[in-house]
């Protein structure tokens, strides 16, 4: 098991971890740091985080956007980011006037100091003193509100820039996907007659009638074989899951739109001019917003949240189920015929955490492409795997593969899968840190010298495991059986999923 540093004492005295400080004013926002011997906090976090859960601001690195200026400009524009054409400039303008005024500041409370000593001595130029420290005084607070104001405008901008690229994705649009690999049996010709909705005429697995009825386009029901099917699916994925070593999590539903955007959910639909994606359950622009999950990977990333990690628990690997609620499922044509974009469905997320760095997280990426390789491939599907381009990545994504099944009846191929290495743009907005190996034998030390900055952020990194109504969809186009007649008598399913029927088997035969 893992151990998450525990809290025992608030230290009296706190180290800041904004080592990279210029002129007085930190390129990163302060966070209180854990160490060995106990948190070392602000008295308003620690009652925000006993009560309500409230997390710190995002602390984003200031110094690596300007000294690298040109390259993030170009990368949001290559990842077709919506960032106003002047926010980066405008980003280093304000580091700069930060820097003036923290420096102006300073000077400011040195002079206090001074003539604060002047009127504890007293004497006849006391009247005078005492006039001068509420001038500074004055001066000093709106100094201090003013960069209160250049903070907020820092870290707004400064949020609207998606991660970092990997050197190796391709430039440009989603044609523009790279193929890694294809796995699985040649791909069946592409034959209507197999469209999973027109299955359903003979198979009655799914209504989708009703569902209109019920909730409206894009909703829908799974009956008999689809809901023995989704049971299967889902138990199978995290059984396989589990064998790798992720621990299983059932997860809530709904979170606070504030953990949703601070993991970069905010899924850009083209054909839509909807401001949001999100379902909400009663909308008042509050930071405790709740909203319908997206994905199960929002929940699993809020366990880590506001956490310090000991050097070495590291990698944290969790399976997560849950619903997804896409609001904008419906915006899309021919996909909004049957299974294949709905607006819920169940989903088995992998989400694991890293240490932070680039080579141990890439790692990290391709161990669990294998983990989704081996559940696609023992379902016996013919699928390919996608290095997605710069336009595919969204905010958060340092490089993504998906994986997209052969479906005949659609006639294509179809998402099933995608997975994301996210390094530290998550955890720098939801505090999630280990410590560095040089504290790793700082138990041993004096408390006044165990303490410091020595943590970094942790990277993210998520892949789906099962997005259940897509593989019901590949498994029933491929694997229909039809009469002379050309009508559905049947279905091949896997034999992996045996071991998770719990359903009659009369018109089914395991392959």
């Amino acid at each position: 098991m893992h151990r998450v540093l525990k809290r025992r004492n608030v230290l009296t005295s706190c180290k800041r971890l904004d080592s990279a400080s210029t002129s007085g004013a930190p390129l990163q926002a302060s966070l209180p740091v854990t160490s060995r011997r106990g948190l070392c906090s602000s008295p308003s976090l620690y009652e925000a985080k006993s009560i309500g859960g409230a997390l710190a601001k995002p602390r984003i690195d200031y110094r690596a956007i300007i000294d690298n200026a040109v390259y993030k400009s170009h990368n949001a524009f290559n990842r077709r980011a919506n960032v106003p054409v002047n926010t980066i400039p405008d980003i280093v303008r304000l580091q700069d006037s930060h820097n003036s005024i923290s420096v102006r500041l300073n000077q400011l409370k040195a002079e206090r100091a001074e003539v604060g000593e002047r009127v504890r001595k007293g004497g006849e130029f006391r009247v005078a003193a005492l006039e001068e420290a509420k001038r500074l005084k004055m001066e000093i607070q709106n100094l201090e509100h003013t960069l209160s104001e250049l903070d907020e405008e820092l870290l707004s901008k400064s949020l609207l820039l998606p991660n970092d690229t990997h050197p190796n994705v391709p430039l440009g649009a989603e044609e523009k996907a790279a193929q890694i690999a294809t796995v699985g049996p040649p791909p069946r010709e592409v034959d209507p007659a197999r469209h999973h909705v027109s299955i359903n005429q003979d198979l009655k697995f799914m209504d989708l009638e009703s569902g209109a009825v019920a909730s409206g386009s894009s909703w829908y029901y799974l009956k008999d074989m689809g809901a023995f099917l989704e049971l299967a699916l889902t138990n199978f994925a995290m059984s396989v899951a589990v064998k790798h070593g992720f621990t299983p999590v059932m997860t809530p539903d709904v979170v606070k739109e504030e953990i949703a955007t601070r993991c970069g959910f905010q899924p850009r639909d083209e054909q839509s001019s909807a401001p949001t994606q999100n379902y909400y359950l009663h909308r008042d622009d509050t930071e405790s917003q709740l909203v319908l999950a997206g994905t199960a990977e929002i929940p699993l990333a809020a366990m880590f949240a506001g956490k310090i990690y000991d050097y070495g628990a590291l990698p944290l690997k969790v399976v997560g189920l849950g619903r997804a609620f896409r609001a904008e499922a419906g915006a899309r044509g021919a996909d909004t015929r049957g299974l294949y974009r709905v607006h819920q469905f169940s989903k088995v997320e992998l989400f694991v955490v890293s240490e932070g760095n680039v080579e141990t997280s890439s790692r990290l990426m391709e161990e669990m492409k294998e983990v989704q390789t081996e559940i696609f491939n023992t379902l016996g599907l013919s699928f390919r795997v996608l290095d997605m381009p710069t336009e595919e990545l969204g905010a958060s994504a340092y490089r993504k593969y998906d994986m997209e099944a052969w479906m005949p009846g659609r006639g294509g191929w179809g998402e099933i899968s995608s997975l994301s290495n996210c390094t530290d743009y998550q955890s720098r907005r939801l505090h999630i840190r280990h410590q560095l190996a040089s504290q790793a034998n700082q138990s041993k030390l004096p408390e006044k010298d165990a303490r410091g900055p020595n943590t970094t952020f942790a990277h993210t990194l998520n892949g789906t495991a099962a997005a259940i109504p897509r593989l019901i969809v590949a498994l029933i186009e491929n694997g229909a059986r039809f009469d002379t007649e050309g009508k559905v008598v049947g279905l091949d399913l896997p034999e992996a999923l045996r071991p998770f029927w719990l359903g009659t088997t009369d018109n089914i035969e395991w392959v």
